[in-house]
């Protein structure tokens, strides 16, 4: 029988078309029908349900790793993978076989050593992409390569469509479309998903270390709030109700502080209607936390350390090194600087809260700030400042004490009068992770909400409504609070200078 193995499959794969696929898949069809046909217990056809490995790929690279070229061990492994490469001559064919973590080991099929018969099915039915398990001598080749001398091998699962170019990176389109590919050719995806893994593990390590306790809160609510964000929206047929996915899980985290949960955090996916772009994504993956009696000093405390230990945890310091080969320091103590103070300094002129409303539109149109919709006195005043000192911020900085109309859930500072003790983080230029005093005082809330539900009838979208149940929870008594929200994308987007879409490992696209 011919060998049937297309052009593209061979150790140098070309750019392949729409009708090179075309082709590939069929003949790989065709090998998918023969091996149905030949199917035989021991061989289990194209896709049999297991295979009898002994070992994993990273395990034998570990074991064998000083391995001296052209030793050979005299110990039997039998392994699988995904064939990358795959190399046909008269007699002996290699193939390097790729585990998930992208370790590599190199398969020998020999006639001396599987026969006529079973190396001639190796070149006819075998095709880059495929899993294959092979068993055989663990031996380093005469080039050095760990590799297993195969004496028994079958197909583990038949792929019917060709791999990408391994050659050349995939446009990061294709990349968010086809992350399953992405993770097999690309390292750093498969870097990227460990990192996160991690990052995610140190964060409960250092929550723990504090006496935090997790928790879930629902996905579902009747009633959206936390944030100032534009919700999706749903619909129960079981309750014959309008439901809104979470945008924030703060207020009902704010009920288990209330019901005696002093230290508390979750790790959710919210979801905001909102725009896409490099910081953005419809739906995100968040981390809320509160600790009673602290406050938003303590809070941001606790956030950097939590940052420092997660950068510690994927790198080894607390200095990291971006996509780009760029180091970025995230360690030692972080700046903290005042929103007004900064943003007078920045402007040659004094801005306060009671800087008049027409004095900020006429500084913003002087500027060319375009001025948001339902524009208030501190929605003007964020939008002067990330004009004039946000492109300045490099090192990572808490900018403190925001206006007061723009924050209905955090307390009045105690010693300024018209701002909230809050602040937000700067790091590699992006806000990632927001805290505050929280506001416990349920009358003071209340008249808040009210302010907000003025302007939801104005037609502000991302305004919050009035949530009674959370109000009848504040009106139980909740302790002082301290509370933080960081977005676990953009820790990721801090630590490894990668985009949005790239540290979420399936982004919506459309």
């Amino acid at each position: 029988m011919t060998d049937t193995t297309s052009p593209a499959e061979t150790a140098e794969p070309t750019e392949l078309t729409e009708d090179d696929v075309f082709e590939q898949k069929a003949v790989r069809l065709a090998k998918r029908e023969r091996l149905v046909a030949e199917r035989t217990d021991a061989a289990g056809g194209p896709y049999p349900v297991s295979v009898p490995i002994t070992d994993t790929v990273p395990a034998l690279r570990e074991r064998f790793a000083d391995l001296e070229a052209g030793a050979e061990t005299g110990v039997t492994a039998a392994v699988a993978g995904r064939v990358v490469f795959s190399r046909n001559t008269g007699k002996l064919c290699f193939a390097s076989l790729q585990a998930g973590d992208g370790s590599r080991i190199q398969a020998m099929v020999s006639l001396a050593a599987v026969g006529d018969e079973s190396l001639q099915a190796w070149k006819e039915l075998v095709d880059l992409g495929d899993h294959v398990f092979v068993s055989g001598e663990v031996i380093s080749s005469r080039r050095g390569e760990l590799s297993i001398m195969v004496s028994e091998w079958r197909i583990a699962s038949k792929a019917v469509l060709p791999l990408p170019n391994l050659h050349t990176e995939l446009s990061e389109e294709s990349r968010v479309r086809s992350r399953f590919l992405d993770l097999i050719v690309r390292d750093r995806a498969r870097e990227t998903v460990l990192a996160r893994a991690k990052v995610n593990q140190s964060l409960r390590q250092t929550f723990a270390s504090h006496d935090f306790i997790e928790v879930e809160t629902p996905m579902l609510q009747v009633q959206h709030g936390g944030a100032s964000a534009r919700p999706f929206i749903t619909h129960s047929n079981a309750f014959d109700a309008d439901l809104y996915l979470r945008i924030a899980p703060e207020l009902f985290l704010k009920r288990a502080v209330v019901g005696g949960i002093d230290r508390v955090f979750e790790i959710n996916r919210n979801f905001r209607n909102e725009g896409a772009d490099s910081t953005h994504s419809p739906e995100f993956a968040m981390l809320e936390a509160y600790q009673a009696y602290s406050d938003y000093n303590g809070i941001a405390d606790l956030t950097q350390e939590l940052i420092q230990n997660a950068a510690v945890a994927i790198s080894g310091s607390t200095t990291v090194t971006w996509a780009d080969g760029t180091e970025y320091d995230l360690g030692g103590q972080w700046d903290r600087l005042s929103m007004y103070d900064s943003l007078s300094e920045a402007a040659g002129r004094t801005i306060s809260p009671e800087t008049p409303f027409e004095e900020l539109v006429a500084l913003a149109e002087a500027e060319g700030v375009d001025l948001p919709p339902h524009a208030i006195h501190g929605k003007l005043v964020e939008e002067l400042w990330e004009h004039f000192v946000k492109p300045g911020l490099h090192r990572p900085t808490f900018v403190m004490d925001f206006p007061l109309d723009t924050s209905p859930l955090v307390r009045e500072h105690r010693s300024i009068a018209g701002v909230v003790e809050k602040w937000d983080l700067y790091v590699r230029g992006f806000e990632l992770a927001t805290g505050y005093s929280e506001l416990v005082d349920p009358v003071i809330q209340r008249d808040r909400f009210v302010e907000q539900a003025k302007l939801a009838a104005r037609g502000d979208l991302e305004a919050m409504r009035i949530d009674e149940e959370f109000l009848r929870a504040l009106e139980h008594g909740m302790p002082p609070t301290g509370g933080m929200g960081m977005g676990i994308d953009r820790l990721l987007m801090a630590v490894t200078g990668l985009g949005i879409r790239e540290t979420i490992l399936f982004p919506l696209v459309k």
